[in-house]
């Protein structure tokens, strides 16, 4: 008897040295919830994010709940103000000594209107590209403290749909299409991506990405995307897969030992290496890009 409890007692203290602190953003809702939840299951300690304190309070207890894990917690924040971004990330950065996952989850496809944030940028390229490009880089610090540090941006298909780049025309000011400007901001998303990759070559810190594909989420739901993306939107629901299928990749690039040390990569929701779309692509662009953030972001980082 006193062998059984002193094997229970190491399987105990050996799941929670392999257990990681990873940080999920948009997980109030959708793709991200799941990958939240499925994350918490093993006893990772889960850190949601949500706009919405009341429902990230809410959403956080069901996946305790759920999970049977209390290690679940929340923080809260408006990615569409880059201000909010940086306190968020002071906040991460105080609380904990180390982060080992990274999940940039979050994003959005805005209407057929060109809206901009109350700091003056375009809500498309800030959402899905400023805030974790500006995430990202404020919480390297704390990225670098873990043994083995992983980021995980999402993607998308459309990527392939947005077009020929017009570098004069990052947010849109002179012409605005909501696809297009959706599909650029992936585009970067994924360029930027790989620069990173290469920045931390030879570090504890890895960078992939991955595309949920087209699943049954409110994801866009709630913007006037004009009258044809509308329907396609709404009808599209009925043939979707479930979330959960858009959630396997992210939970499968976070924790499985496979991935350890494999950076620069792209992925599909079937947890399948693919080559994004290279029509644009060029080492040139691809700083273009990057500086364009650099530059645009310096006031916040």
């Amino acid at each position: 008897m006193q062998n059984y409890y002193l094997v229970l007692h190491q399987q105990i203290i050996l799941k929670e040295m392999n257990s990681k602190i990873i940080l999920v953003t948009g997980s109030t809702d959708g793709i991200g919830k799941i990958t939240a939840t499925e994350l918490a299951k093993p006893g990772n300690t889960v850190i949601i994010h949500g706009r919405n304190k009341a429902k990230a309070e809410k959403v956080c207890e069901e996946i305790k709940i759920t999970t049977g894990n209390n290690k679940v917690d929340y923080i809260i924040a408006d990615l569409l103000s880059l201000a909010d971004i940086k306190r968020m990330s002071e906040e991460l950065n105080a609380k904990y000594d180390h982060l080992d996952v990274l999940i940039n989850n979050a994003g959005a496809f805005f209407g057929k209107v060109r809206e901009t944030t109350k700091e003056g940028f375009e809500k498309t390229i800030t959402l899905n590209l400023f805030a974790p490009f500006l995430l990202t880089q404020l919480l390297l610090p704390t990225l670098k403290k873990s043994s083995s540090a992983r980021i995980i941006n999402l993607y998308s298909a459309m990527h392939k749909n947005g077009g020929k780049p017009d570098f004069n025309n990052f947010q849109s000011e002179k012409v605005y299409a909501n696809n297009k400007a959706y599909g650029l901001s992936k585009l970067y998303l994924i360029w930027v991506t790989q620069h990173l990759a290469k920045q931390l070559k030879g570090t504890n810190v890895t960078v992939n990405a991955c595309h949920p594909g087209a699943v049954a989420t409110n994801f866009g739901q709630d913007a006037d995307k004009g009258f044809l993306f509308n329907i396609i939107f709404k009808v599209a629901l009925w043939f979707m897969p479930k979330p959960e299928v858009g959630a396997r990749t992210s939970i499968y690039l976070a924790t499985v030992p496979e991935m350890e040390g494999v950076t620069g990569k792209f992925f599909g929701n079937n947890k399948n290496e693919e080559k994004p779309d290279a029509k644009y692509y060029s080492v040139e662009n691809e700083q273009i890009v990057w500086d364009y953030c650099m530059e645009t972001l310096k006031p916040y980082l």
